[in-house]
């Protein structure tokens, strides 16, 4: 351990205390016939008490009164001075004594000792420290470096013997416990972790867990990682177990999870919470024998407060309605923010209809009361269409679809109602079905097309790359949504055919723009069917080879919820796509689960920012913000969707988001518009 030795004296002032010194010196005067090094050390003035001969000529000091004048403490470090203190506690607490290598720099030359430290009364009662040295001799300087990189660290290093009880504690360990004696067992906790550890142990011979472990400061989180090895001075086995303090990551990746489960803006459940919710109440409504109803609630007239107060007195009103909204619910039920003006109830009850009529009420008064927004009083009332499980639908999308068009009947109906799901509104649902039917010959007679929009460089407007975008030519409908035809497609099993050939398209026109010097990266969309494919590799391998495509210059996009789980298939289907050569691009990056760990685990590249963090309010910029960092810490391309305007563009400069695409640079544009674009850009 590094002890400093302060430039120059001090003088002390207190004159008496130099006249101690006389009796200091008769007070251990058979000590001064020792010839090896030895002093007493007051922990808490931080100045040597006494020192004999030997330790004189190792202090550098001419005189006994010139080394007790020195103010160790001043330049003193913090480990140094943190060690001293456990010392010292342990001194008083059980009569401890320690052995280990120190460096002590009298005028600034280094002098390494091997030392024994063991606790000693000065004659007013406190505990001070009684120093005995050898000197080290010969020593490697990498073993010195060690040493006192060992006893500096903020890493927690702690030696275990068979039994569990530690050997050794560096500094940092030591400073981590609220008992020295606390056994490895102990340190660990939870019985079932421990058991976890051991059997690591036994098998491979190491081992780690993410625990929760007391320490002084409290509760803090650690990465703990423990080896099998031999203890240097019995030759039994031992444990070398390091720790090292992730509170700081952990409340990070908490607040990440947390805003990854709920608006940012209300504060209320998101889509992907309340997709988890309604699986765990439909199976408690089955175990119960209860029934479950669905609402889903549009604000009326919503668009015209923010049409004429403005988006942030909009955002107030929401999140009003969110609070109003949640003390209006009962007991379990669930309410959570759909987007934009639009929210969930999941409700359980085993008296479902006279349970509704109630609430509705609730609703209806909650949501009406006016609200003072921006100066002004503000109205709003609750359309709400009701679809009940499993009567109206045994999945969470039906039901959603079901009581979306149960709410478009509430607005038909005058606004300000409720309304069920019945028949009647199902005709939607086979004009949907008609189109099902066209979609299954628009791939044979060519309806579908690829549009192209450029993602360009944030701070330079320099075209990066292009997003391959399908578009329905319908010949009855005109351009069909891809909102609308891809669903379609995912729920009749066409996806895998569609998204085959945009891809194959993409790679040909890849090899088409390099030919005439746009050496362009193309991404290319895979939905979620279409990913799970047993066959997707081979798919994608031949519309390589066919295309004559460099696969390096393709990037396939994939969303969060493909990730999701633990199946092993999806880390070794994304690593097979990236020894193609592929890019891995994670899309609408924070609708989702947002979870840090998959990317950690996947080999992903590109991280796209979902348009409703960059086109929304505040807080959801804040979200954006930390996505940003994230992609930083770990080396990813973050690009911004939906960037229709200039403040949006100016804003992602400022945080350093790497690219970006949307309206203000370019909408999607049919391959030859493209073209011809792009020979203008280069002109």
């Amino acid at each position: 351990m590094s002890f400093p030795l302060p430039a120059q004296s001090e003088p002390v002032s207190d004159v008496a205390e130099l006249d101690n010194l006389a009796e200091r010196t008769r007070r251990y005067a058979a000590l001064d016939w020792i010839s090896r090094p030895v002093w007493v050390f007051d922990i808490d003035h931080k100045r040597v008490y006494w020192a004999n001969a030997a330790a004189l000529s190792v202090w550098n000091a001419l005189t006994l009164q010139e080394l007790c004048t020195r103010d160790m403490g001043r330049d003193m470090s913090d480990s140094v001075a943190q060690r001293l203190v456990q010392y010292q506690s342990d001194f008083i607490a059980k009569g401890a004594q320690f052995n280990e290598q120190w460096t002590v720099y009298p005028a600034g030359v280094p002098v390494s000792l091997n030392v024994r430290f063991s606790g000693h009364r000065l004659p007013d009662g406190r505990m001070c420290m009684l120093c005995e040295a050898e000197p080290v001799g010969s020593v490697a300087p990498a073993s010195l470096r060690s040493v006192e990189a060992l006893l500096h660290t903020a890493v927690m290093i702690t030696l275990y013997g068979q039994d569990g009880h530690a050997l050794y504690r560096n500094p940092a360990a030591r400073a981590a416990v609220c008992n020295p004696d606390e056994r490895l067992e102990e340190r660990v906790g939870d019985a079932a972790a421990y058991a976890q550890l051991c059997s690591s142990l036994q098998e491979r011979g190491v081992g780690t867990l993410t625990l929760s472990v007391a320490t002084p400061a409290g509760r803090r989180w650690h990465e703990l990682s423990a080896r099998q090895c031999r203890d240097a001075v019995t030759g039994q086995d031992a444990l070398l177990v390091s720790e090292a303090d992730i509170s700081a990551i952990k409340r990070t990746e908490e607040r990440a999870n947390f805003q990854a489960l709920h608006d940012a803006l209300t504060g209320l459940p998101n889509r992907t919470h309340f997709m988890q919710r309604f699986s765990w109440a439909v199976s408690q409504a089955q175990a119960q024998g209860q029934e479950v109803a669905l609402l889903f609630i549009d604000l009326d007239h919503f668009k015209d407060v923010n049409d004429t107060l403005g988006h942030a007195a909009g955002d107030q009103l929401l999140v009003t309605m969110a609070q109003r909204l949640r003390h209006a619910k009962h007991g379990n039920d669930v309410v959570a923010r759909w987007g934009g003006d639009e929210f969930l109830v999941l409700v359980m009850s085993p008296n479902i209809r006279d349970d509704l009529a109630a609430l509705h009420e609730r609703i209806s008064f909650a949501v009406s009361t006016p609200v003072r927004v921006a100066d002004s009083d503000v109205r709003v009332t609750p359309s709400i269409g009701v679809a009940l499980y499993p009567r109206d639908g045994d999945t969470i999308e039906i039901l959603l679809r079901n009581a979306d068009l149960a709410m478009y009947a509430a607005k038909e109906r005058g606004r300000d109602t409720l309304a069920f799901f019945d028949e009647q509104m199902a005709q939607t649902v086979r004009s949907r079905t008609e189109l099902e039917a066209e979609l299954r010959h628009a791939l044979e007679r060519q309806q579908f097309e690829v549009f192209y929009q450029p993602r360009v460089d944030a701070a330079t407007n320099t075209i990066m790359a292009v997003e391959a975008l399908v578009r329905w030519q319908h010949p009855r409908l005109g351009v069909v949504s891809p909102e609308h035809f891809i669903p379609l497609c995912e729920s009749t099993g066409l996806i895998r055919q569609l998204g085959l050939w945009v891809f194959a398209r993409a790679a040909q026109q890849q090899v088409a723009w390099a030919a005439q010097g746009f050496d362009l990266m193309v991404s290319v969309n895979l939905s979620a069917r279409q990913f799970m494919h047993p066959e997707l590799l081979n798919d994608l391998q031949r519309a390589l080879q066919q295309a004559g495509a460099d696969p390096s210059r393709l990037e396939v996009e994939i969303t969060e919820s493909m990730l999701l789980g633990h199946d092993p298939r999806q880390l070794e289907l994304v690593k097979a796509i990236t020894a193609m050569g592929l890019s891995i691009a994670l899309d609408d990056f924070g609708t989702g689960y947002s979870n840090l760990a998959y990317l950690q685990r996947f080999p992903i590249h590109t991280l796209k920012i979902d348009k409703t963090f960059i086109q929304g309010s505040d807080a959801n910029r804040s979200l954006a913000a930390l996505i940003v960092q994230i992609c930083k810490l770990m080396k990813l391309t973050a690009v911004a969707e939906g960037v229709e305007t200039q403040e949006q563009l100016d804003w992602l400069v400022q945080h350093g988001i790497d690219q970006y695409q949307g309206y203000l640079y370019s909408r999607p544009l049919p391959v030859d518009e493209f073209t011809a674009w792009l020979r203008q850009e280069v002109q």
